[in-house]
């Protein structure tokens, strides 16, 4: 139980790490933000609200038309205003705005860095704060829509700029900085010690405490999942102050969050896994025919099973966007697990099928449809003699030939419930039990 609800907190200790944290990251998922119509549309209008706060369009205009045309600039740029309201969200959609955005956003992301992470020679900002700059966006949007790209010399320093951290919450961020960055490590690590630490003690009944881990990492999994829509509805509401940009804003959060769900994703398939090495080493008839089947490939090629897990967690790590010591280490603990598993299971199989082998393991199955079949041609037999047995007259020759018959073909069912019980596929219960029925049904019939 320590163990799930640690893999609950390490899914938000991950995820915050590697959303807040890294900037490529951040950068990727801000591409996927303005690629999104409604927040597009959002920013969109507020860069043409921004264009006009700082720049005095209706002059620009006056200065760009010739003689007594001037006296149009103002009709002409409240028209303008309207069109580049409708142009903005088309405007943002071209290749060279949405590069702008995504540059604006690393160059920002870094700078945030800097200033938490307290590095030598962090960039000062004014007054302590860090913000987005998104004024070449507002000087794209003014070229595009025909106002002019020399604004850029002219907008105000403070123009389109979104505060992203203010001097006062400098301190509290960077602290918050130093734990997150320490606990995506400490719970993941801690995380699968608590589970390894109750597969060890457990020596009985083992495979139960494999399932439950497995049903407990599900089960923070989804944890995750309903606790991302709850705390979207709450983040949302308390820092949206207008209603016309909540849908943007819900946009954000899913997006932004998006991660966690992927996060919270691995981790289910990952108890999944748990699950199955649980069923695995269960009592189960299921469980031990497949155990029975993997026996002689555990005892006589186990060096290629841990080759292929080995090929597999390499394979996997590499593969993963983000290859830091945190990864790396939560990769290893898993390996360690999935060999500690599969050393089990091969003690457990070898105990149980010392004599295993190929030939015996689909032997059993050909015998089993063979006899299948074999049963269903004789009781098809035995009813086509008893047919003509039953429309005879009283009498000595047929009759006692059809018994004849029977008798033969009795004897012919007891030499196979030998061969089968020689065999292992029958226990002596069993072999007692059908020799009997068998029997019984001779003396009925004398």
């Amino acid at each position: 139980m320590l163990g799930s609800v640690l893999a609950f907190l390490s899914v938000f200790a991950i995820w915050t790490e590697r959303q807040a944290l890294n900037t490529d990251d951040w950068v990727e998922t801000s591409g996927r933000l303005i690629q999104n119509e409604t927040i597009r549309q959002t920013v969109g209008d507020y860069l043409v609200d921004q264009l006009y706060e700082n720049v005095d369009v209706e002059k620009e205009l006056s200065e760009r038309l010739p003689g007594e045309t001037k006296e149009l600039a103002g009709p002409i740029a409240g028209g303008l205003r309207q069109v580049a309201g409708d142009g903005a969200n088309q405007v943002l959609q071209t290749s060279t705005a949405q590069e702008l955005w995504k540059s604006a956003n690393r160059t920002t992301h870094e700078q945030l860095l800097e200033v938490l992470e307290e590095k030598e020679g962090t960039v000062s900002t004014e007054e302590g704060e860090v913000s987005l700059n998104l004024g070449s966006l507002v000087t794209n949007l003014a070229d595009q829509v025909g106002i002019g790209a020399d604004l850029a010399e002219r907008l105000p320093a403070d123009a389109a700029q979104i505060t992203i951290l203010r001097s006062d919450q400098l301190k509290t961020a960077q602290d918050i900085v130093v734990a997150v960055k320490g606990l995506a490590l400490l719970l993941s690590l801690l995380t699968f010690l608590c589970f390894g630490l109750a597969i060890y003690l457990s020596r009985e009944g083992r495979w139960v405490t494999v399932l439950f881990c497995g049903v407990g990492l599900v089960a923070a999994g989804f944890a995750v999942i309903v606790a991302r829509e709850v705390a979207g509805g709450i983040v949302v509401g308390q820092l949206v102050q207008e209603e016309s940009v909540e849908p943007a804003a819900e946009a954000a959060w899913s997006i932004g969050t998006s991660l966690m769900t992927s996060i919270a994703t691995t981790v289910i398939v990952v108890g999944v896994l748990f699950g199955i090495a649980g069923w695995l080493a269960s009592p189960s008839d299921s469980a031990r025919s497949t155990r029975r089947v993997l026996a002689p490939v555990l005892r006589e090629h186990v060096a290629y099973v841990y080759a292929g897990l080995a090929i597999l967690v390499g394979f996997y790590f590499l593969s993963a966007p983000i290859q830091n010591l945190r990864s790396f280490l939560t990769t290893l603990a898993i390996a360690g697990l999935a060999a500690f598993g599969i050393r089990e299971l091969r003690k457990q199989s070898s105990e149980e099928f010392p004599d295993a082998d190929y030939g015996e393991v689909f032997g059993r199955t050909k015998e089993r449809v063979v006899g299948a079949v074999k049963d269903a041609n004789l009781g098809e037999r035995a009813s086509k003699l008893r047919l003509p047995e039953m429309r005879m007259p009283s009498g000595g020759g047929p009759k006692e030939a059809s018994s004849a018959d029977a008798e033969e073909a009795r004897l012919g069912r007891l030499e196979r419930l030998a061969t089968l019980h020689e065999k292992g596929i029958l226990t002596d219960e069993e072999l007692a039990s059908e020799k009997a029925r068998i029997l019984s049904g001779t003396s009925k019939d004398a």
